[in-house]
């Protein structure tokens, strides 16, 4: 996601990587005084930061009490002045950390002031270098992007329904989606002004999966039937199908009818090509974008270099499993393709079928949470439910992510699955996935950042891809020195990392060499053996998700090389289980991180 300039260059770490400079240690003899004062602005932040915010108070419940009012709204506004209220906040925020003298704070006290300003620079980067919400999605409205796609997916997934009052709440919220909708066909006209305008692609794309939304009579449509079954549910009283289909039909829909009408008038005028060299300042624009994903400062060359050298590693690794498994003919890729296609290896693509693959990732889910203890000091008690992305966005949804649940505990995570065809998901490859998006993966580490008493609030909710994304491919790694692969599963677990190696050379392509979507899509064919069509879906993600994809393994080598300098640091005293423990001082740039697990590790041997 997009969120996260620190310090100047750092040099090479043990990681090989250049990552940004860490902070430097807080002298004990004045460390404290400051703590108190630190934590008020922390928390004057944060309640700004809601108030601001209400869909992300939210998905976080925490619009009860005081802050009751937010869920009855989005709080829309036009794109320049949302821009600029934001910036300002930010800014705001800067100079009342920035009036902390960091000698004055306990150590972890200041390891917090670092990470938050480290935060609040890069979110403030966008805005004010590149006038963009965000350098990683440039992009208003695209396959992906678009309150098309955010709204109705939010006011289904997120937005509560428990009482007479929550309906209300849903219905003035549905009634402000014309004007969220307006004022971003206004900020993209704009934008595209400029030369930032998706793809002609991604447009038809996106305009393909509008005119779905927008083809449903308006009281069969998702916006209401949400509705109207939830109230049903609950047993709430009360005419919500009319009501809501008269706010869907007489302003939704005229709302979606006027963005398509501009995203037509546009389309002929965006640039050609597929990634970030089509935009002014594309040079720069990824370099930023990668310097988010990945909290290091590795130019693009250097990740298309490293993405190139673990192709070849796990290439190698999985060469002689496949030839065991019977697997001898053609590429590594070839090979995986067939076992992939195999029919063994694939649920029927029928609606049981993806039915039965649902059970299969929640068998594998309840088995590894059993391990769990094996690995982990704390094991987070959170629910997680499993869900089929849903069919009327899966077209431009990515293959899987996941929600964490709300800090209230009133909604579970979700764990997400693109089933448009199961083919493209075989049964080799699924533990992997399980494990990367639950537990070990994001399931396990939001968690406990969540129920951590040991970092504010406005810690627990920051993130870094590379960080978040980098433990969940560890997580992969972590299952099988559990137990989590049997047989033939080995190939999924090392076709994973394959994957990931493998956008590191594909995203760097399309975004600093000029690469087409074509020349992406057969590179990752041939190297992964993945079917063609998941592939398409995730080189269209890294055309207008720029650098994000690029946090994965980078994010993996950092969790490894530091946890590698631990076990040395400590020989027979390191415990797995305690080295997981600093999952509670919450996400992190990936410099801090490494610093934080030094400091952890020569702790621990002082006893």
């Amino acid at each position: 996601m997009d969120r996260r300039d620190f310090l100047a260059r750092g040099g090479v770490t043990a990681l090989g990587l250049p990552l940004l400079a860490a902070a430097s240690p807080v002298s004990a003899a004045q460390a404290g005084s400051g703590d108190a004062a630190l934590n008020a602005v922390f928390d004057q932040i944060f309640d700004r930061l809601l108030s601001n915010s209400p869909a992300f108070a939210t998905s976080l419940g925490l619009d009860t009490g005081a802050k009751a009012a937010l869920r009855g709204t989005f709080d829309p506004k036009p794109g320049q002045q949302a821009r600029a209220e934001n910036v300002a906040r930010l800014r705001d925020a800067l100079k009342a950390i920035e009036a902390i003298p960091p000698a004055s704070l306990s150590p972890a006290a200041a390891v917090n002031r670092e990470i938050v300003l480290y935060d609040i620079r890069s979110q403030l980067m966008p805005p004010t270098q590149f006038d963009l919400d965000s350098v990683q999605g440039p992009y208003l409205i695209s396959q992906q992007d678009g309150a098309y796609f955010s709204i109705p997916d939010f006011l289904n997934s997120a937005h509560p329904i428990e009482t007479a009052s929550d309906a209300e709440a849903y219905l003035s919220r549905l009634a402000e989606f014309p004007q969220i909708l307006d004022f971003e066909t206004e900020e993209q006209k704009r934008q595209a002004a400029r030369g930032f305008l998706a793809p002609a692609w991604a447009l038809e794309m996106a305009l393909g999966q509008i005119s779905k939304l927008r083809e449903q009579p308006a009281e069969s449509s998702g916006l209401v039937q949400s509705l109207v079954r939830r109230t049903s549910e609950k047993k709430i009283a009360g005419d919500w199908a009319a009501r809501a289909t008269k706010i869907v039909s007489g302003a939704v829909y005229p709302a979606l009818d006027r963005q398509v009408a501009v995203l037509r008038a546009l389309l002929p005028t965006t640039a050609p090509g597929d990634g970030a060299t089509r935009l002014p300042n594309g040079a720069a624009i990824h370099a930023a974008a990668l310097e988010q994903a990945t909290t290091t400062k590795m130019t693009p060359d250097e990740v298309h270099q490293l993405g190139l050298a673990q192709v070849a590693g796990y290439t190698a690794l999985l060469d002689p499993l496949l030839r065991t498994a019977g697997y001898t003919q053609g590429s590594v890729g070839d090979r995986l393709i067939a076992l992939g296609s195999s029919p063994e290896q694939v649920f029927p693509n029928t609606d049981p079928g993806r039915a039965q693959l649902l059970a299969s990732l929640n068998t594998a889910y309840r088995a590894m949470q059993a391990r769990l203890p094996r690995a982990f000091a704390t094991v987070p008690t959170q629910p997680l439910e499993i869900r089929r992305v849903p069919p009327e966005i899966q077209d431009g949804a990515s293959n899987g992510y996941y929600n964490p649940a709300s800090l209230d505990g009133s909604r579970s995570a979700i764990y997400w699955i693109n089933l448009k065809n199961t083919a493209d998901r075989p049964k080799f490859g699924l533990n992997s996935l399980t494990y990367h998006e639950g537990v070990p993966g994001h399931h396990l580490q939001i968690s406990l950042t969540q129920e951590s008493k040991d970092i504010p609030m406005l810690r627990k909710v920051s993130f870094y891809n590379a960080y978040v994304e980098g433990w969940a491919l560890y997580s992969e790694q972590l299952a099988e020195e559990i137990g989590g692969y049997e047989g033939i599963e080995r190939a999924g677990y090392l076709q994973s990392f394959l994957f990931r190696s493998a956008r590191l050379v594909v995203d760097t392509g399309l975004n600093s060499k000029g690469w087409s979507r074509e020349k992406a899509v057969d590179y990752m064919v041939q190297t992964t053996g993945i079917t063609r069509t998941r592939l398409e879906r995730e080189v269209n993600r890294y055309c207008v998700s720029i650098g994000q994809a690029c946090s994965y393994k980078i994010g993996h080598l950092a969790w490894t090389r530091a946890r590698a300098e631990a076990e040395k640091t400590l020989g027979a005293k390191f415990d797995i289980r305690q080295f997981h423990e600093v999952l509670k001082e919450g996400a992190m740039p990936l410099s801090i991180l490494q610093e934080r697990i030094k400091a952890r590790a020569e702790a621990a041997l002082r006893g």
